[in-house]
């Protein structure tokens, strides 16, 4: 029985603040387009994403645990779905409710408890359901008079069974919300008001100790964070059988009243932070009436831009400083601690200090940090940023609870994906790496490191080690022509050819990936883009290359880049551009024996739906347009030995070239396809070939005599869902039959076998699911090539964005 297990996945992470969560075991879950994609950041082997989970339909904007085993998420078609871990079992989707008419932004959870805010105005109080039968129970609905609620957060008041909500709105005041003990209906409590701008973030710190208050961090788009202490009022409880109730109101009137300090604008017009009391009042039944005081307590400036959320660090011990974890869209990320310096404990305010600044300086990255989190119990700090990749820094000396120890942080590597979909997955010549090109404008090199095991064995780890090209127009398709030059195309009329720089070469090297000889001293060390360009130029100035890269000694090449390298230090020279059609490019293909590659552009008509071949020496066009069809050609491939040229078209038909002294000359077509021919791919022996239609099928076509003018279809696969992807696997010497996997519009991966004398009998052997496969449209499919690594390993990618590589464990039929 043939059976798959997932290698290796691609995948980024939402533009939204709260789109990753941590469970307290180290599982960060974050949403990956519609996808759930679960990552263990304290697995050894920095295996990465390991599982996507699918079951929404609109992007996944909110994760939050409940627990090791439960989590909640949100997407933004305003469903909220329950996920549980059941021991010794895969995770699965127990609960789903439509939870609101507009997009959700945020979540908190606490015990059963679940609250969700949405771009409708309203904030919902949810009960997870107890079994995994159950549903959501809504308990009540809290309508905002103006603003939409943005942030949430839950704790429970210290020393009472009531719990408190925070909601951050636009409005740009902080709502406080508790709950009587015994019931789960919110009162308004308070408005905390200071902020300028929208309340993007809050988290609450339970006290440690005895004394400590509940700490509320609160952070705008002002740039500022503002620290709020809630702790039981100095006169607290009221007993109703220690007077009348009259006393105890005038009692509570006086307190109110002591509370509130005058607010005054200063002499140049701003107005002077509040000091101002709130009295929260939370009835209980044995003790009466229980007040608490909400007072500001610091305000922390640091970043230069709207903070984008904040985390506290999970205590080591009940001494530990309290630390608080705040990133910013000006790319900064800073750890904050209060100072055991220059603060009076009279005065009842703490001062609060910047102890690291991660991140860049100046800000120059796009969008900078969309969310952080605490992992690995406070050792690792981590956010992802606005293209979807995540950086994180690992602390050496954590602290030990016996005083502040000074911590030594360095940066470690996290994890990568393209942050829109996938259009094109490609192989190096060997199988060393493969190369993939997307619509988020960037081709990404990943390979397999050798990472030793905990018994010293070396264990392949895939990650993604390049980012060659960072481009202006989305990026349709690449493809190598040996292992240091590779061939791409995209939504422009160019074809540009890249080489692979010093640096590059050095870290295949290094790491183990690859055995590469340049064969070339002047190779360039790196290439950067010039400012308004879209050519990577090439680096050979000593100076220039020290500007980009910072360190120019070799340590660099000795681990893999992290996020923050990958688009600035990676890049891959641009050696040529090659020109020729009138639309922009739609189809790449490279021959066997790489000395020809292959391209088609958009076309409505005849005269633009051609295949234009060049050579790779000169760049030149060899022989006429390859012509027929007339519409655009989606795709071409070489035979085996490039004698033959296959080109298929939304016009839904195939074309055959067979290659004579003047280029390629038509021989064969057939137009019997419905609908259009998405995909097409030769089998390894070049004796049949397979087109995959939007007509649900798969045609498999063989020679019909001697000569190649005609083929025909010996067999026709119908499919569930369009066919969108067809490829071959490697033979393999000792099989007797061959197998051909076929990528639907659903997302699913049908693997098929055939006897390798019979191409007329087809069955399918497995259907990889959307689980392990994807869940939209599959946009290529490509087997390793076989080599040293003696496996059979499948690449896919997608319209859902993420590119995936997975083992195939083939049982010969009988």
């Amino acid at each position: 029985m043939s059976r798959v297990e997932s290698a290796y996945i691609a995948a980024s992470t939402n533009r939204f603040f709260q789109a990753a969560g941590v469970s307290p075991g180290g599982l960060v879950a974050f949403g990956s387009a519609s996808l759930v994609a679960l990552w263990d950041a304290e697995d050894s082997l920095d295996r990465g994403v390991h599982e996507t989970l699918p079951g929404h339909e609109g992007v996944v904007t909110c994760v939050r645990f409940a627990g090791d085993d439960t989590f909640v998420s949100a997407d933004e078609k305003g469903v909220i779905r329950l996920w549980k871990k059941p021991p010794d079992s895969q995770w699965r989707s127990c609960a789903a409710q439509q939870a609101h008419k507009g997009s959700i932004v945020s979540l908190a959870i606490q015990g059963r408890l679940v609250v969700s805010g949405a771009s409708d105005s309203a904030v919902k109080v949810w009960q997870i359901p107890e079994n995994e039968t159950g549903a959501f129970t809504e308990v009540q609905t809290v309508s905002l008079r103006r603003g939409f609620p943005i942030s949430l957060a839950l704790s429970e008041l210290p020393g009472t069974p009531s719990t408190l909500l925070a909601i951050g709105s636009t409005d740009r005041n902080i709502h406080l919300w508790t709950s009587a003990e015994g019931t789960t209906q919110f009162v308004q409590a308070a408005v905390l008001s200071g902020h300028e701008d929208w309340v993007k973030s809050l988290a609450f710190r339970p006290p440690r100790s005895g004394g400590d208050p509940l700490i509320l961090a609160s952070g705008s788009q002002d740039a500022n964070i503002r620290l709020w202490n809630i702790e039981p009022f100095e006169k607290a409880t009221f007993a109703p059988s220690g007077g009348s109730s009259s006393e105890v109101t005038d009692e509570l009137l006086d307190a109110f009243e002591a509370s509130l300090v005058n607010l005054e604008d200063t002499e140049d017009g701003g107005r002077q932070i509040s000091l101002k009391r709130h009295i929260l009042t939370v009835k209980s039944p044995q003790q009466g009436f229980q007040l608490f005081s909400v007072t500001f307590d610091a305000l922390l400036v640091g970043h230069e831009a709207g903070v984008t959320s904040l985390s506290w660090r999970p205590p080591a011990s009940p001494t530990s400083t309290p630390t608080l974890l705040s990133t910013s869209t000006d790319s900064s990320l800073i750890l904050w601690s209060p100072s055991t310096v220059l603060t009076s404990s009279n005065d009842g305010t703490t001062l609060w200090i910047n102890r690291q600044r991660f991140g860049d300086v100046g800000g120059q990255r796009l969008g900078g940090f969309v969310g952080g989190l605490w992992a690995c119990v406070g050792a690792d700090a981590m956010a992802w940023g606005w293209n979807g990749g995540w950086r994180r820094w690992r602390c050496r000396s954590p602290e030990t609870g016996q005083g502040p120890v000074l911590e030594e942080w360095t940066e470690v590597g996290a994890i990568t994906g393209h942050r829109a979909p996938v259009r094109s997955v490609a192989w190096s010549p060997g199988g060393e790496y493969l190369i993939s090109a997307s619509l988020d404008q960037t081709t990404r090199i990943h390979a397999a490191t050798p990472t030793p095991c905990p018994d010293g064995s070396p264990v392949p780890v895939w990650h993604e080690i390049a980012r060659p090209q960072v481009h202006g127009y989305d990026l349709i398709g690449a493809a190598f022509l040996d292992p240091l030059r590779f061939v791409s195309i995209a939504d422009e009329k160019v074809v540009r050819v890249f080489e692979a720089p010093r640096e590059f070469v050095e870290t295949v090297n290094n790491l183990g990936i690859a055995i590469v000889d340049s064969g070339e001293e002047n190779r360039p060390r790196a290439a950067a883009v010039p400012p308004l360009g879209l050519s990577n130029k090439a680096l050979t100035d000593a100076s220039a290359v020290a500007e980009l890269n910072g360190d120019a000694d070799d340590a660099r090449t000795r681990r893999r880049p992290f996020e923050g390298e990958l688009a600035a230090t990676t890049l891959w020279p641009e050696i040529e551009k090659v020109f020729g059609h009138g639309y922009e490019s739609i189809a790449l293909a490279v021959s066997n024996n790489k000395n020809y590659i292959a391209t088609a552009c958009k076309a409505t008509t005849a005269e633009h739906a051609v295949v234009r071949l060049y050579e790779t020496e000169a760049w030149q066009l060899v022989g006429q347009p390859l012509a027929g069809h007339n519409l655009t050609v989606t795709q071409i491939a070489f035979s085996p030995d490039d004698s033959l040229v296959l080109s298929v078209s939304r016009d839904r038909s195939w074309r055959l070239f067979e290659k004579s002294e003047d280029g390629y000359v038509p021989i064969a077509a057939d137009k019997s396809h419905g609908r259009i021919i998405w995909d097409c791919t030769w089998a390894p022996e070049g004796d049949i070939f397979a087109t995959a239609s939007r007509d649900k099928t798969v045609k498999i076509w063989r020679r019909a005599g001697e000569d190649n003018k005609k083929w025909t279809a010996v067999a026709t696969i119908q499919a569930k869902a369009a066919a969108t992807a067809v490829a071959f696997a490697p033979r393999r010497l000792e099989s007797k039959s061959r197998t051909l996997a076929v990528g639907l519009e659903s997302g699913e991966i049908l693997l098929l076998a055939s006897p390798r004398d019979d191409p007329s009998r087809w069955d399918c052997t497995l259907t990889i699911d959307c689980r392990l496969a994807h869940v939209d449209h599959i946009h290529r499919l490509a087997w390793r090539p076989t080599g040293d690594h003696g496996l059979q390993q499948l690449a896919s990618c997608g319209e859902d964005g993420t590119l995936k590589l997975l083992t195939v464990h083939i049982t010969d039929r009988e």
